[in-house]
């Protein structure tokens, strides 16, 4: 049997280019990385505003990013969180501002800094996000442009790395970022019938709506993050 001594590897979920920064900062903390990606990005071919008819620009995951062109580098851009604000900024985005939270957050941050009488607000988001986001800025007045910009295509079974890891029992935790991230696991480990080998495996979640959905496998246990940001979910591991 393996002892908790060996079991120090953590699972990482997210997608790349992101969990290889995760991977990092956990090996920083003395654990060892099991990047195993549960979706794929898939970038969408869509028509966007010109830059001079928008008022500012939301996204709520970095993924976003990558669809912005040059020409909105000076529109104003806030972001739902610190990490997303910073590569916003390396991107070029020259006016960028941090909702730090999740997506009433961002509405928040929104309502504060934007003209409900102004130009309208792009939310860039991914395929069928971003739904709640705009009809609560609509609520208050403003007008908003949704623009699916990419696509989650979730993996069709467990990556082997994380299949390995479980089954030689090396795994201390597993991270989640997202719902919909939990729900791919979830599905994937009834396919698999892997289901009992989590009950040594803690469960790390961003938000108690990603930990609901976790609560529906044999965990050893799951624990929500303080506030939903990576640097508050890699504190639970310290």
């Amino acid at each position: 049997m393996t002892s908790s001594l060996e079991r120090t590897g953590v699972l990482i979920t997210r997608p790349q280019p992101f969990a290889e920064q995760t991977a990092r900062e956990v090996q920083a903390l003395g654990y060892r990385p099991v990047v195993a990606p549960l979706f794929f990005i898939q970038q969408r071919d869509v028509a966007l505003p010109e830059a001079e008819n928008l008022q500012a620009i939301l996204i709520t995951s970095g993924h976003a990013l990558a669809a912005l062109p040059a020409a909105y580098r000076g529109v104003p851009l806030l972001a739902v969180g610190n990490a997303t604000a910073a590569r916003a900024r390396l991107q070029g985005h020259r006016h960028v501002e941090s909702a730090d939270g999740d997506a009433e957050s961002l509405a928040a941050l929104a309502a504060r800094r934007c003209d409900p009488n102004g130009l309208p607000l792009l939310l860039a988001t991914g395929e069928g996000y971003g739904e709640a986001l705009e009809k609560a800025l609509s609520a208050k007045g403003f007008p908003v442009i949704r623009v699916a910009v990419y696509a989650v295509r979730p993996v069709p079974s467990l990556p082997e790395p994380a299949r390995d890891a479980l089954a030689k029992n090396t795994l201390k935790a597993a991270l989640f970022f997202s719902p919909d991230t939990a729900r791919i696991f979830v599905r994937l480990m009834h396919l698999a019938d892997s289901k009992a080998m989590l009950t040594q495996v803690e469960a790390l979640a961003i938000s108690t709506k990603v930990a609901e959905v976790l609560a529906l496998l044999p965990w050893q246990r799951v624990r929500v993050s303080s506030h939903p940001t990576q640097a508050a979910l890699l504190g639970l591991l310290a």
